[in-house]
Formats: C-alpha cells, structure tokens, sequence
C-alpha cells in the first residue's frame, strides 16, 4: 500500500505537538529517524482524540458523547485505508498500515475516554490505573511495537510507562480538571484526609489535607517509573535514549509540583527549558535489564497483547482468522467495563 501521508502531514503533527505536548515532543528528538516521524503521527492522533473530549465546544454531555463517536468513525476510516480528510488521520492511517496496529489497542484509548464522557468516579488507585492503561498504557503497547518491540515482559514495562505518565498528568492538572468539572483522584484518598469529594469539586480550594493526596499520587506514579525503568534495556539501543528522556521529563512534572508545594491549583507545574535540557543530556545513561512482575490491575491489557500476537502468528501460518473477535476484546477488558473496586 503507498504511503498515506505527505511531509506536509507529518509537519502538522510535528506543530500540534510542539503546542500540546511539549515533553514528548522533546524526547522524540532523541529517538531515531525511523521511528520518530510514526511516533509523532501516533501522538499527534492521541493528542486531537483527547482535546475533541476536553476542548470540544460543546462540553457538555451530550456533545461529549457526539465528540467520542466521531473519534469512533475517525478510527473506523483510519483502519478501513480511508482516513478523513485531516493531516493527523492521514498520518496515523500510514502508522497503522505500515506497523501492522491491532485496532484493539486504540480501541482501548476510546474506551477510556468514553470513561471521561460518562464522567466515571474513581474510588481507588486501582480503578484509577484501569483508566490510565486505557488511555496511556495502549499508547505505550503501540509506540513499543512502532519500535519493533514484542517481549511480553517489555510489553508489561511500556504499560507501567504510560500509566507512570498518565499519573504525573492527573496530578499536575487537578486544578484545570476540577474548573472543567472533572475529578480524577481517588475519591477514597479523598474522605481520608476529610475531603468530600463532591463538595470539593464545587468549590476547588488547596489544603494541606489534598496536598497529601497530590503526594500520595505523586508516590504511586514513582512507583510505576521505577517498574517501568527497566524495560528501557529492552528496546532497541538507538531507541533508549528517546524513551529515557520521556520518562524523565514526564516524571519531572510530578517533582516541579512538589517543589511548589505540591499545589497544583495555584497554577500548572512546568519544567523549564534548562531542567528539561538537563534531564535530556541525562537520558543516554545505561539502564538495567527487565523486570518479570505485572500488576494485576493491568494484566488484561499484556493478555491482549499475548492473544493478539497470537492471533497474527496464526494467521501467518495460514491457521487463523486475521480479525480479533469481539469476544475477545471483552475477555481482555475492552468494551463495555463494570467499574470495580
């Protein structure tokens, strides 16, 4: 198939990312060419799929669930060869065509965001991490098969990567989040340090009381970095330093909102150009080989990923079917979710 997208494609990627997500943008300068330009364009599609959620101009239920249904139809024509006429679709369309992406895994990344338009409660950190796999730990499966990775332990480290991630945001953007009417953090942190959440949510106000909770999010996003650090031997050598420094500048956004005393309504915690630097020129340090242990709460996303290599391994021996039934997408988590504690 020739490819779908043009250099000027790519360029808008490249723009929306510079604007949107300045921490990956940087980091992708350390990956090498040939998975760079893929890694932006997968961003770059990540990136519109969840502003249409936060940033739409009708933010309201109803106009969110119309945003995350044409994400859906978006994604349909991306996989169907045939992407809307938008820069970004064309260029994730030529990333899922040249890679091979199981649909399964943005698939996972909707449902996740079907979780903001349903405005889903989390009650503890482990329903809080079945939201970040979704929405960070698939694009961590993804970018690690655009890197040509395929170990099931590698796998496990990417997603802790992207959950890792995916806390550090939660955590910096409390403040923007509840302004918008959104509340991401446990709500049983919350009762704990004699928070009502709802309450709360009507009148966002920093105490030390969600100081502690910031902080506690803060450690458990630590927690995930660490799992995920040795993964990092895993990829391939030119692609470590990239990923390295993702982790650091990612990471560092939960350390210069604890340096601000852990306040994250006050303003957005921001890395500044000569720390972002640094933590660059730091990222071509060696790193350690990988760990064995996945966390349960995750599992069904490495189990998806096992049943989808599977899958192709069949089909290439001419013994399979090349469609992941939908079946199977609900085993592994995918689908319509009960929400458990």
């Amino acid at each position: 198939m020739p490819d779908l997208a043009t250099r000027a494609d790519l360029a808008a990627c490249r723009r929306l990312l510079r604007g949107g997500s300045k921490s990956f943008h940087a980091a992708a300068f350390l990956l090498p060419r040939r998975v760079r330009a893929p890694a932006i364009a997968l961003y770059a599609f990540c990136r519109v799929a969840d502003d249409a959620i936060d940033l739409g101009s009708d933010r309201g239920a109803t106009g969110t669930l119309a945003a995350l249904a044409h994400l859906r139809e978006r994604l349909a024509a991306i996989y169907a060869g045939q992407p809307q006429p938008f820069a970004v679709d064309r260029a994730f369309a030529d990333v899922v065509s040249r890679f091979a992406l199981p649909r399964a895994l943005p698939e996972a990344l909707l449902e996740g965001f079907a979780w903001d338009a349903e405005a889903r409660h989390y009650e503890t950190l482990a329903d809080l991490v079945s939201y970040a796999a979704r929405v960070a730990g698939a694009v961590g499966v993804m970018l690690a098969l655009i890197m040509g990775v395929g170990t099931a332990a590698a796998i496990a480290r990417a997603i802790d990567l992207g959950i890792a991630m995916q806390l550090s945001n939660i955590a910096r953007d409390v403040g923007e989040d509840a302004r918008a009417g959104r509340l991401y953090l446990p709500r049983q942190w919350l009762r704990e340090q004699g928070i009502d959440p709802e309450a709360w949510l009507a009148q966002p106000a920093f105490t030390p009381a969600l100081g502690a909770v910031i902080a506690r999010l803060l450690a458990a996003a630590d927690g995930f970095y660490a799992r995920a650090e040795p993964g990092i031997a895993e990829l391939p050598f030119a692609c470590r330093p990239g990923i390295r420094a993702a982790k650091a500048l990612y990471a560092e956004i939960g350390h210069a909102l604890a340096r601000n005393g852990g306040n994250p309504i006050a303003g957005r915690a921001v890395v500044t150009l000569r720390r972002k630097l640094w933590l660059l020129a730091g990222s071509f340090l060696p790193v350690t080989g990988v760990g064995q242990r996945v966390s349960a709460r995750v599992a069904w996303l490495l189990d998806l990923f096992a049943r989808l290599a599977e899958r192709d391994r069949l089909a290439r021996e001419g013994r399979g079917s090349v469609r992941l039934e939908r079946a199977g997408c609900e085993r592994a988590g995918l689908g319509p979710s009960r929400q458990t504690a």
